[in-house]
C-alpha cells in the first residue's frame, strides 16, 4: 500500500509561477514510477501531465505543459515535486499525484495509487 498527499496548490495569477508537492510513503515506494494528473469538471477522464521514474532518471511530459512544467524527484525525502511557470487560465484544475509500475504505464493512466488531489486555480 502506498499512501500520496499532495500540497501546494492554490490561486495565482495567469503567467506567474507555483510548486507542488507530494509526499509518498508506503512499502516499496522507492519502486514506484511517479506522476501528476489534472481533473476538471468539463473532461470526463484525467490528463496527463508528467511522470518521473523511481530512480528519478526519466521524465516525460503531456504536450500541453511541456516546457513550462518541470518535474523532480527527492528519494531522501519520498516525494515528487511540480514546478509549474507561465501559468495559463486553462493549467486551472485539480492535480492529483499517482503511482505506478513505470512512465509508461502512468501515461496509459494506468495508476495503482492516487492521492487527494490540490486545486490550482490561474485567474487572468
Amino acid at each position: 500500500q502506498v499512501q500520496l498527499v499532495e500540497s501546494g496548490g492554490g490561486l495565482v495569477q495567469a503567467g506567474g509561477s507555483l510548486r507542488l508537492s507530494c509526499a509518498a510513503s508506503g512499502r516499496l515506494v522507492e519502486n514506484y514510477a511517479l506522476g501528476w494528473f489534472r481533473q476538471t469538471p468539463e473532461k470526463d477522464h484525467g490528463e496527463f501531465v508528467a511522470a518521473i521514474s523511481w530512480s528519478g532518471s526519466w521524465t516525460n511530459y503531456g504536450d500541453s505543459v511541456r516546457g513550462r512544467f518541470t518535474i523532480s524527484r527527492d528519494n531522501s525525502k519520498n516525494t515528487i515535486s511540480l514546478q509549474m511557470n507561465s501559468l495559463k487560465e486553462e493549467d486551472t484544475a485539480l492535480y492529483s499525484c499517482g503511482a505506478g509500475s513505470s512512465i509508461a504505464a502512468l501515461e496509459a493512466s494506468n495508476v495503482a495509487y492516487w492521492g487527494q488531489g490540490t486545486q490550482v486555480t490561474v485567474s487572468s
